[in-house]
């Protein structure tokens, strides 16, 4: 895991967990926009480092390798954390560890439920191949999909992928939909997803109310899984400012 600082240390802590296929580079704009801000730490996770070969550990792992560096390097305290997709559920999974104080926390569509045992396997290796079509077809899906959060993404795919390969995402995958949510701690957690994505999302944020319902969900009306934050970051950015 590597952790890429930007702005004053003396500001208000924004910490940052990216997706899964993704880097940590796909903050880029909302860091622009929050730097002045925050002193942000956005989170390169294993498996999904550019330019440096690593593979996937463990949702337990990356937790717990986020978590001592904040304790090493912020006194164990974030004024506000944020995890997309993949990031949201090693964000959940700090969060049940409570090894760290986290004032404000945003999951935004964290997989908190586990699939059925027959489907891991073969929605590993389908996303796996997503992944890959991503990398080595660029053109044909951005023909297809011609959106600017599509074109986000397989750019994001197509730097990310030769470091880790398929072998991360297909680890990545079947550790975060093999692990229940069971527990959680935090004064101010937030649940966000998209209603394009809602047919996935519904359940985790209904399963988190259920063991957090003091929990905020919001859902995005015509957004797809991680698309606010790719077409439209200064709204994100607005509402973490609106947390502090």
């Amino acid at each position: 895991m590597l952790f890429h600082t930007y702005g004053n240390k003396e500001k208000r802590s924004l910490l940052l967990i990216h997706g899964l296929g993704v880097s940590h580079e796909i903050f880029l704009p909302l860091i622009d926009l929050l730097k002045d801000d925050f002193y942000i730490v956005a989170v390169g996770i294993d498996g999904f480092l550019l330019g440096q070969t690593s593979q996937y550990t463990s949702i337990d792992d990356q937790a717990m390798q986020a978590a001592r560096y904040v304790r090493e390097n912020l006194d164990g305290h974030l004024d506000v954390a944020y995890g997309l997709s993949l990031g949201g559920k090693i964000l959940s999974r700090i969060l049940e560890r409570n090894e760290i104080v986290i004032d404000h926390a945003i999951m935004d569509a964290a997989p908190l439920l586990p699939l059925p045992k027959w489907c891991v396997d073969p929605l590993r290796y389908y996303q796996s191949f997503n992944v890959w079509t991503c990398y080595h077809c660029t053109g044909f899906w951005k023909f297809i999909f011609h959106s600017h959060y599509f074109d986000v993404l397989l750019n994001e795919c197509k730097k990310v992928w030769p470091y880790g390969k398929g072998k991360s995402v297909r680890d990545g995958y079947k550790d975060v939909y093999t692990h229940k949510l069971e527990s959680i701690h935090g004064a101010d957690i937030h649940f966000w997803y998209g209603t394009k994505e809602a047919f996935v999302a519904k359940p985790q944020a209904k399963h988190l109310c259920e063991i957090q319902p003091d929990t905020h969900v919001e859902i995005f009306p015509g957004m797809n899984h991680g698309q606010l934050l790719v077409d439209h970051p200064e709204d994100v950015a607005k509402r973490i400012l609106g947390m502090v």
